[in-house]
């Protein structure tokens, strides 16, 4: 009788390094793909963002007539459009990430390689957008006359921060799209409610009188919090540093991160057997 192993399998990280030219081999084609007959091409990294910006300074300007929830001394365009993309990179590597294995499933099922890279390629795809968007961003910043602080040097831990949140999340969704697919309806769902519990439309300077301070403490636990408000303050150079909102989202990107990948390991093989 030939039965599933249901104990926890060690993590192999050595196998991943093994397979690195694998990755990039996947990250690439995830490149080619993602712009194959595009006229726009890269284009789109900016005008979806942008895009986005613009409703909402139309609404909010309209709605509060100057008193946008920006960042104090920023305009809120340039506020928002910051915030915009880290969360652009965090919400596109999700999804990415959540779908790459049922995606990729007649790969799978046909050779073996670590099924790990697929999650990780489909987040490491995002960064080629973000640094677009990030080339709009720095010359929005020299429209405004806003030049970013030595806290600039911050700016590539947060954003590994955010891939991390990314990967995180995605690995666990991963594994459960592929053998319960209502999770595949999970994840715009999770996309669309995280938007407004994150600060990327308003500053969460905002929300300090108007939450109580339980409401204020569950909010922190949102881990793109920290990395949000920390870019703003590495870049917009006006903004509040995070303080302790960044240290929630590190603890529970840690977190989501370890056990998302034991968990991976772990089912593994089942979902070999059942996508």
């Amino acid at each position: 009788m030939i039965e599933a192993d249901a104990r926890w399998q060690p993590l192999d990280l050595g196998e991943l390094w093994r397979y690195r030219e694998l990755l990039f081999f996947f990250t690439w084609r995830d490149i080619k793909i993602r712009y194959k007959q595009t006229e726009l091409g890269a284009i789109w990294a900016i005008l979806q963002p942008l895009t986005t910006t613009g409703i909402f300074v139309l609404l909010f300007g309209l709605l509060m007539q100057g008193n946008e929830p920006s960042v104090p001394g920023v305009p809120y365009a340039l506020s928002t459009f910051c915030a915009m993309l880290p969360w652009q990179f965090f919400s596109e590597g999700l999804t990415r990430s959540g779908n790459s294995l049922i995606q990729d499933q007649g790969l799978i099922t046909k050779v073996y390689f670590p099924r790990l890279l697929l999650p990780i390629s489909s987040v490491a795809t995002g960064l080629v957008d973000f640094g677009v968007a990030f080339v709009a961003l720095l010359l929005m910043m020299a429209w405004y006359g806003l030049w970013p602080s030595w806290a600039v040097l911050a700016l590539p831990g947060f954003v590994a921060l955010a891939a991390m949140a990314s990967l995180a999340v995605g690995v666990w969704l991963s594994a459960l799209s592929a053998i319960y697919r209502d999770f595949r309806h999970v994840q715009p769902f999770l996309i669309r409610v995280g938007m407004y519990v994150s600060p990327v439309i308003y500053a969460s300077s905002s929300l300090k009188h108007a939450l109580p301070e339980w409401a204020l403490a569950l909010y922190s636990l949102n881990p793109m919090v920290g990395v949000i408000e920390g870019f703003r303050w590495a870049l917009l150079g006006k903004a509040p540093p995070p303080g302790w909102a960044l240290v929630p989202s590190v603890v529970i990107t840690a977190v989501l991160f370890v056990s998302g990948l034991f968990y991976f390991r772990r089912m593994e093989r089942t979902v070999v057997d059942v996508i």
